[in-house]
């Protein structure tokens, strides 16, 4: 055992103690964010202009503070972004996170002073839970990799703007800086093709332990290594490979032909990272779901996702959430972001402790019929087939089909890569049609009464969602397929790109 993965134990005994101090007593760990956040944000613009020194309930908050998407809180960004001061939140951001938005284009997130603290802890905490619970610390002792995207920072009005993972590329602690893979250099290749070449080059003779990443983004890297190692297994170039950390997106879809790739099972730490915030990590290798962060400067709240788009649906903080029930999540956050929406839908599949998992997007749904299909019914009705017939899916989407040939029904199609394709798709198709009947009653009476056919599954070549990506300009760093869409952009192109191999 080396020094490192002997210190870290009693460190992680020390972190888990102060988690559970929160832990225990979450609302009134939220009840403490909650009046923080007012104070600090009450002299910003925003705070002025929406009465927080009036506020003393959460009651008046919800009265004073609407709801907003990105859209709705631009107008005060955009302020920021122009390099003024106390809109939001007092003084100037530390950084502003670039991301891709589909309606607003490149949407810039605030990381303040505050906030951007919380953004490393979260993940740190998530290492200490693992440690302390398994024992396990030795991946301390060798190399560790974080695929991400580039730390160089742009500067702009006394603001750096960078992707959220480079920036907080910019803030990994000093105990892992020496262990931690790629080089600055290497790490900051734009071009992701070129990147992961050369983050291979860097590693395959290294002694990696953990290896962190969206994993449809570490499954390319994977391939390369192999490519490079005449086919070897990852457990066969990376002996002591022991940790994959993810986020971002629900790993079920991957980890078969992950774990193919590597050659075994390894031990994964989910977390849920957002330039938003630090949202939620899996605290426990037993336990399903992933511990709220409930003591890290954000204040949540809820709205039931069937009553999301309504004029005045129900919105509520967290002593008031059920369990399996579906919420579209609303932060407010110590870096100045007020009501916001931030597009996720969550579950509580626990509340001693508050236990989430995400359950899709609230915008990624199909509903061209009235069903409200969500993602993590698709995903379970897919997933489920795939495990009883022993498939392997790579990347998967679906839209619906509402203008189908004269004289046939609409329905649901379906574009799915297999790294393991069925014999019959047909009758495989079939089978999640069921699948997802028995997930949606809306869907099963739409089918059961011919108003849909059952859905049409389309094969897809190998490689068509990395092909689609790179066409798009979103190969690699944080970017991610939508398991589904409400409208045909994607499945239109996917289409074509079928065709074109035909």
């Amino acid at each position: 055992m080396g020094i490192k993965s002997a210190l870290a134990k009693p460190l992680a005994a020390l972190v888990v103690m102060r988690i559970n101090k929160w832990k225990n007593n979450p609302l009134a760990a939220q009840e403490k964010v909650f009046a923080k956040l007012l104070k600090k944000g009450k002299d910003t613009a925003f705070g002025q202009d929406h009465s927080f020194s009036a506020i003393r309930t959460y009651e008046d908050f919800k009265k004073n503070v609407p709801v907003r998407d990105y859209e709705g809180l631009k107008p005060y960004i955009e302020r920021v972004v122009k390099g003024e001061r106390d809109v939001l939140w007092p003084g100037k951001p530390k950084y502003l996170a670039k991301t891709s938005g589909t309606t607003s284009g490149t949407k810039y997130i605030p990381i303040s002073d505050d906030s951007m603290p919380e953004h490393v802890r979260g993940a740190q905490n998530a290492m200490f839970c693992y440690i302390h619970e398994t024992g396990k610390a030795e991946f301390l002792d060798g190399r560790i990799i974080f695929l991400q995207g580039s730390p160089v920072m742009e500067h702009k009005n006394g603001i750096a703007f960078g992707r959220l993972s480079g920036i907080v590329a910019n803030h990994v602690p000093a105990y892992l800086q020496r262990n931690r893979l790629p080089s600055f250099a290497t790490n900051s290749i734009e071009d992701w093709e070129e990147k992961v070449e050369a983050i291979v080059a860097e590693t395959i003779n290294e002694d990696m332990r953990l290896i962190s990443g969206i994993p449809p983004w570490v499954q390319m890297y994977f391939d390369r290594l192999s490519a490079h190692a005449d086919g070897k297994k990852i457990k066969d170039i990376f002996k002591n490979f022991s940790l994959f950390v993810y986020g971002g997106v629900n790993f079920e879809p991957y980890r078969a032909r992950l774990e193919e790739s590597i050659g075994k099972s390894i031990p994964s730490i989910e977390t849920y990272p957002a330039s938003e915030g630090f949202i939620a990590f899996q605290d426990s290798q037993t336990e399903k779901g992933l511990l709220l962060i409930l003591n890290s400067g954000i204040f949540y709240e809820f709205i039931p996702s069937e009553e999301y788009f309504n004029e005045n649906p129900t919105r509520i903080s967290l002593k008031d959430v059920e369990l399996d029930r579906n919420y579209a999540l609303i932060m407010n956050t110590n870096a100045g972001l007020w009501g916001y929406s931030i597009g996720d839908t969550v579950k509580f599949v626990s509340k001693d402790p508050y236990r989430i998992i995400v359950t899709g997007r609230i915008k990624h749904y199909i509903s061209a019929f009235g069903e409200h299909v969500i993602g993590e019914e698709v995903e379970s009705a897919i997933l489920s087939v795939a495990k009883d017939e022993n498939l392997e899916i790579t990347e998967f989407t679906v839209a619906p089909q509402v203008n189908p040939q004269e004289g046939s029904l609409p329905y649901h199609e379906w574009y799915v890569e297999f790294a393991k394709p069925p014999d019959d798709l047909k009758a495989f198709s079939a089978k999640v049609d069921k699948s997802l009947q028995a997930l949606n009653s809306y869907y099963f009476d739409l089918v059961e009464g011919k108003v849909l056919q059952p859905l049409i599954m389309h094969a897809l070549q190998k490689d068509a969602f990395r092909e689609y990506m790179k066409s798009q300009g979103k190969l690699g760093g944080q970017n991610k397929v939508p398991r589904l869409s409400n409208d045909r952009i994607i499945a239109d192109e996917l289409h074509r790109m079928l065709n074109d191999k035909e």
